[in-house]
C-alpha cells in the first residue's frame, strides 16, 4: 500500500501513472461507438485508428490486431461508422489513453437511420425545428454565401442559376469537404465564418446527391446546432428532391436541389421588370382615371348656375328681400296703427274715469293738510286749515263754524 501523498511525501510521476493505469484497468472490456476518423495499417500486425464522437469534437486513438480489423465482412475505412469492443489501456510509459480492440462491427444503415431518428426527436423536443424561428429571406440580396464542395456541380448550379437570373448578385463562397468524417466540422467552419461576415445576407449549404452514408454529415447534431446559432439566414440544398437530413429541418428554408435554392434566394431579373411594368401601367391607370374622374367633375361644377350666372342667383335673392322687406314694412304699420287705436281708446276710458272730469262739471274735492278727503263735517274742527281743490287747481280755505261758512 502506498502512503498517502502530501506536501511533504508527494507521489513520483510513476507512482501516479501506475495508479491511473490501475483505475483504468478496473473499467473492464466496453463498447463504443464512434466514427473512423484516421486509419493506418503500417504493414505490421497492429492497425491504429482514430475513433471520433459523432456529436461533438472528441476522439480516442485505437489499436487493435490486423486480424480483427481484416475480419471477412467487415469494410473497415475512414468515415465508417462501427462499434468497438475495447479495453481501455493507459500506456505508463508515455502517459498516453488508448482503447485495445477485439471486436469491430459496421453499423449498418437500419442503425443509422435510427440513431437519426433519435437525434431528430431530441432536437424538435428542444424546439429547435419549430416554425417560429423560421426567418424571411431578403428580396434581392446583395452578397449570399455559400458553403460547398470546390468545383462541384452544386457550386456551378447555384452560381450559374443565379447570376443568370440576377447579374448584380455577388458570391462570398467557402470551400469545405462535403462528405466523410471532417465534412461537419468543415461546414460549421464554413457557416461560423459566413455567418461573421456582416455584408452576407443569407447562406446557401449546398451538396449534390448521393447515397445514405454519403448524406450522413448533414445529419450531425453539431451541425444542425451551429446551423440553429446563425443570425443569417440559411438555405439548404443537400441531394436531391427525395433526399431529407436534418439540416433540412433547422434551416429557414429547404431547397430540394441546389439549382431550386439558387431560385428561392434571388428574384428572376426579366419577371421582376415585367412585374415592375404591370405596376407603372396600373398606377398610370389608376392616376389617368382620376385625373378624367376630376376633370368631368370640375366641368360639372362649372355648368351650375351659381357659376355659369352668379348675377342671376344674387337678382333672384335681391327681389326676395324686397318683398320680404315690404312685407316687414306692411306688418309693422298696421302692428302701429292698432297700437295707436288702442291708445286712444285706452285715453278715452281714462279720461271719463278721471276725477278732473268731474272737477271740470264745478264738483270741488276738499283735503285735510295730511291730503285726507273731507266727507263728513264732523270730520273737521273749527279753524282748522283745508284746501279745496277744484278744476282750476287749490283754494286754501280755513274753517269757521261762527257763521256757518269757510
Amino acid at each position: 500500500m502506498t502512503a498517502p501523498s502530501s506536501p511533504e511525501q508527494p507521489w513520483p510521476v510513476r507512482t501516479v501513472a501506475r495508479k491511473v493505469a490501475d483505475w483504468i484497468g478496473r473499467l473492464g472490456e466496453v463498447w463504443v461507438e464512434g466514427q473512423v476518423a484516421q486509419l493506418s495499417r503500417r504493414g505490421s500486425a497492429t492497425v491504429f485508428l482514430t475513433l471520433r464522437d459523432g456529436a461533438a469534437d472528441l476522439s480516442v486513438p485505437v489499436t487493435c490486431h490486423r486480424d480483427v480489423a481484416d475480419r471477412p465482412g467487415l469494410a473497415l475505412t475512414e468515415g465508417a461508422r462501427v462499434v468497438v469492443r475495447a479495453r481501455p489501456d493507459y500506456y505508463v510509459a508515455r502517459g498516453s489513453f488508448s482503447l485495445r480492440a477485439t471486436e469491430i462491427r459496421a453499423v449498418g444503415l437500419g442503425e443509422l437511420l435510427a440513431r437519426i431518428e433519435r437525434i431528430r426527436a431530441l432536437l424538435a423536443a428542444e424546439g429547435l425545428f419549430d416554425a417560429h424561428r423560421k426567418r424571411p429571406l431578403p428580396f434581392a440580396p446583395a452578397v449570399v454565401g455559400l458553403v460547398t464542395g470546390r468545383g462541384s456541380a452544386a457550386e456551378r448550379d447555384v452560381l450559374v442559376t443565379a447570376g443568370r437570373r440576377w447579374p448584380a448578385v455577388r458570391f462570398a463562397v467557402h470551400h469545405t469537404v462535403v462528405q466523410g468524417p471532417s465534412a461537419a466540422a468543415g461546414v460549421i467552419e464554413g457557416l461560423q465564418r459566413l455567418d461573421a461576415d456582416p455584408t452576407v445576407e443569407v447562406i446557401v449549404v449546398a451538396r449534390g446527391g448521393g447515397s445514405v452514408e454519403d448524406l450522413l454529415p448533414f445529419s450531425d447534431e453539431g451541425l444542425v446546432r451551429a446551423i440553429a446559432a446563425c443570425r443569417t439566414p440559411v438555405v439548404t440544398a443537400v441531394g436531391h428532391e427525395t433526399d431529407t437530413t436534418l439540416v433540412d429541418h433547422v434551416a429557414d428554408v429547404r431547397a430540394a436541389t441546389p439549382t431550386d435554392a439558387a431560385h428561392r434566394v434571388v428574384p428572376e431579373i426579366g419577371e421582376q421588370r415585367r412585374l415592375v411594368d404591370g405596376l407603372r401601367a396600373r398606377a398610370r391607370s389608376l392616376v389617368t382615371g382620376r385625373l378624367d374622374q376630376q376633370e368631368r367633375w370640375l366641368e360639372s361644377v362649372r355648368s351650375r348656375p351659381a357659376l355659369a350666372d352668379p348675377q342671376r342667383l344674387l337678382a333672384g335673392r335681391a327681389e326676395d328681400v324686397a318683398a320680404m322687406r315690404q312685407r316687414a314694412t306692411r306688418t309693422l304699420t298696421h302692428r302701429v296703427d292698432v297700437a295707436v287705436r288702442d291708445l286712444e281708446h285706452a285715453r278715452a276710458r281714462v279720461t271719463a274715469l278721471s276725477p278732473a272730469a268731474t272737477l271740470a262739471r264745478g264738483y270741488a274735492l276738499v283735503q285735510t293738510a295730511d291730503g285726507g278727503l273731507v266727507r263728513d263735517p264732523g270730520q273737521v274742527a273749527d279753524d282748522e286749515a283745508l284746501v279745496v281743490r277744484v278744476a282750476g287747481g287749490r283754494i286754501p280755505v280755513r274753517v269757521d263754524r261762527q257763521d256757518g261758512s269757510s
